[in-house]
Parts: C-alpha cells; sequence; structure tokens
C-alpha cells in the first residue's frame, strides 16, 4: 500500500525532503512506517522518542493503524522565539 510521509522541521532538513511518498507492507502502523524511514536514513533514529506523530492531521500513537493513501505526519519539538 502506499502512503505519504509528511517529515517537519529537523525531520525534514535531515530528509532534504518535506514529503515522501512510501509503498509499505499491510497491515501497517505508524511505528512500522517510521522503522521503515529510519531504515533508510538512520539520523532520523534520534527523535522518536520525542516527536509527536499524526495519521491524516489527527495526532496518533505509533500503534495506530495505517491504511492505503493515508498520510502519517512526523512532528519533532521545535523551538524558537
Amino acid at each position: 500500500m502506499r502512503v505519504t510521509i509528511r517529515l517537519f522541521a529537523r525531520l525534514r532538513d535531515l530528509a532534504g525532503a518535506g514529503e515522501l511518498v512510501r509503498d509499505v507492507e499491510g497491515p501497517a502502523t505508524v511505528q512500522s512506517v517510521w522503522k521503515g524511514l529510519v531504515a533508510e536514513m538512520p539520523s532520523l533514529g534520534e527523535y522518536e522518542r520525542t516527536m509527536s506523530v499524526a495519521v491524516n492531521a489527527d495526532y496518533s500513537r505509533m500503534s495506530a493503524s495505517v491504511n492505503d493513501g493515508d498520510e502519517v505526519a512526523f512532528l519533532p519539538p521545535v523551538s524558537g522565539g
């Protein structure tokens, strides 16, 4: 199944793109999508414990199901003034 992955802030910088499209095996969860992304780009892994996630613009948990056509967003903590 195909999902759109949205990356924000530092994750976007590390990946070199704010939006990626990936094929993932079902049944999938946010966690399995994340693990596939980290396998591809290990530098993202350090953010797992501090980021928020969303599926189709609704905040979710890493255990949330992901379906074909869903958008999964990974949002690291941000700082600024």
